[in-house]
């Protein structure tokens, strides 16, 4: 007589994770993932082969202050295990902050309602050593009072053609924005981005064109004249991955995961 099939029991954790050694969050052959890293952590805790799905794909070089991801398993552990195990197998640079039971019907990607990434970016005449793959740089001066103009021209639903890799899979270009803000502190400009979605390298191609404008390349306007002719060969060129970090997702109330948002500061 065979044992009894014990019950799936879905999972949610909350990552952070410095991307400068991955080649993004994706599995990819003969390369460090950190969804590989972390695949490989689950599945030495629940004994058996586990797989993850995240809120989003960071890319190469993209870090994470908060993500999202999901998993099935049949094996029963406590919350303490998954965090306190699986840290124990994951590289230095991935941490899990906590795991949380969900019911069947959560989806780390197609529940998330929003998402925040914050850039981190500094102007010197020196490229960064102590933050080194933390913060964007340039060498140019930035007029914060510039890009601050430049801001409001995001706010709303567009299409953002313009911002857009070649590459990117996303059905629809048109995303909402909720709230796009700067602030100065200290040495560095601190972004913050709140939309529905994101398309591929969307906030890079931003703060490209935001460089241009905070170091009097372009005027202010000249964001919204983008939006508007939507052809990403007029714009900036893509920014360094180094400064972005995803830094929230938000679900609904009723799944109760223990943070939506973690503020990445250096």
């Amino acid at each position: 007589m065979e044992p009894p099939q014990r019950a799936t029991q879905r999972w949610a954790l909350g990552l952070e994770y410095r991307g400068t050694a991955f080649c993004g969050w994706q599995r990819q052959v003969a390369q460090p993932s950190v969804q590989r890293a972390l695949e490989l952590a689950l599945s030495q805790i629940a004994q058996t082969e586990t797989t993850v799905i995240a809120a989003g794909r960071t890319d190469t070089g993209v870090h994470a202050s908060l993500q999202v991801v999901h998993f099935d398993t049949t094996a029963a552990r406590e919350p303490t295990a998954w965090v306190r195990g699986g840290n124990q197998f994951l590289p230095d640079d991935v941490a899990i902050r906590w795991a949380a039971p969900v019911d069947e019907q959560f989806h780390a990607r197609f529940a998330a309602r929003s998402r925040r990434y914050v850039y981190l970016l500094t102007s010197a005449p020196q490229r960064p050593g102590l933050h080194a793959g933390r913060v964007g740089w340039t060498h140019w001066p930035l007029d914060l009072a510039r890009i601050e103009a430049a801001l409001p021209a995001l706010w709303g639903t567009h299409d953002f053609t313009s911002f857009r890799a070649a590459e990117c899979q996303a059905k629809s270009p048109v995303k909402t924005i909720h709230s796009a803000v700067v602030q100065q502190r200290g040495a560095v400009l601190r972004f913050d981005f709140h939309a529905d979605a994101f398309l591929h390298h969307m906030i890079r191609n931003i703060v490209g064109a935001l460089v241009y404008i905070g170091s009097g390349r372009q005027p202010s306007g000249w964001l919204r004249e983008l939006i508007a002719q939507r052809d990403r060969k007029l714009a900036a060129p893509t920014f360094a991955p180094d400064g972005l970090y995803l830094a929230g997702i938000e679900y609904d109330r009723e799944h109760q995961l223990p943070e939506q948002f973690v503020d990445p500061c250096l």
